[in-house]
């Protein structure tokens, strides 16, 4: 069964509309956003990544989904999965860190131990407060919207390759492998503007098919417009293939919304006011799906679109 799959079964389960139908990154109850998000070892991050970048990450991939709700963060719930002594105060200390540096609470949680030479797996619930006038969803996209991205795509997915030693590295691409930024400050600030928001997680290109799907509209993305870095572009050329990469590699945890052209202006000055880059990447049409273009050319979707279990 896939990831897919099982979401489909759980829903006449998740009647309440807090739930929204598991068709968003979070759920809205009582003025809380809340979200939980798992990783696990050997398919969200490698075996030797250090247990200070794992917590890192728990924390991080977490915080996205909130920023993608345009929530203030409270405090966290984790889940974790004990077993080496010295791997598992150097993961505390990594928590530490990412708690600090993102002004939350551990609030509580619960620990297990798995058997001997079991992957590690570690879970984390993310409490935030919901903005004024409610979290938006990804069902909320229009068609005529504007359809931005904040920040670069790719970089992780590079980082990932670099890390297996496939791509000689750079520190730009294993800093947003190993170290997520989530868009927590710009989140909160474009909320009032976005219709329907989420973050970029499993590939750019997966997100706004469920973008589209729960919409209920046509999502336009032109490829050449989608940002690259410098640093991925300096190991790899501006070319079709390399765009499709990056546009389905995921781990970006960067925000994926849409607007009415008019807020165009006002996206741009919080965008500069808070040094986060966003590119307007397509728009939303009357349909279904995503459809891709490049250099005003039809492209076909490729047959893997982003990470899906």
């Amino acid at each position: 069964m896939s990831e897919a799959d099982f979401i489909a079964r759980l829903r006449s389960l998740a009647t309440d509309p807090a739930a929204r139908g598991l068709a968003d990154d979070a759920a809205e109850w009582e003025g809380l956003v809340l979200t939980h998000d798992m990783i696990v070892e050997g398919i969200h991050f490698l075996p030797d990544d250090t247990p200070q970048d794992v917590a890192w990450k728990l924390v991080a991939v977490n915080l996205s989904d909130l920023a993608a709700k345009g929530a203030a963060p409270i405090g966290i719930l984790l889940g974790y999965s004990l077993g080496d002594d010295a791997w598992d105060a150097a993961f505390a200390d990594g928590l530490d860190l990412a708690l600090r540096r993102f002004g939350i609470l551990l609030l509580g949680g619960d620990t297990v131990r798995a058997p001997e030479g079991a992957p590690r797996s570690f879970g984390l619930t993310a409490i935030g407060r919901a903005p004024e006038g409610g979290a938006p969803s990804r069902s909320g996209a229009k068609p005529g919207d504007q359809i931005w991205v904040t920040g670069s795509i790719g970089n992780a997915g590079l980082g990932l390759a670099m890390r297996l030693g496939q791509v000689e590295p750079n520190e730009t691409c294993l800093a947003a492998y190993r170290r997520p930024q989530p868009q927590l400050t710009f989140g909160q600030a474009v909320v009032r503007h976005v219709h329907a928001m989420m973050d970029v997680s499993d590939g750019l290109l997966i997100d706004a098919q469920r973008m589209a799907d729960a919409s209920g509209c046509e999502i336009g993305i032109m490829l050449e417009s989608i940002p690259l870095s410098a640093a991925l572009l300096a190991v790899r050329p501006d070319i079709l293939d390399t765009r499709l990469a990056a546009a389905t590699a995921g781990d970006d945890y960067q925000l994926l919304f849409t607007a009415d052209p008019g807020a165009s202006a006002a996206i741009r000055e919080i965008s500069a006011g808070l040094n986060v880059a966003v590119t307007p990447i397509g728009h939303a049409g009357v349909g279904a799906g995503i459809q891709l273009t490049h250099r005003a050319q039809r492209i076909a979707l490729p047959p893997r679109l982003g990470f899906m279990h």
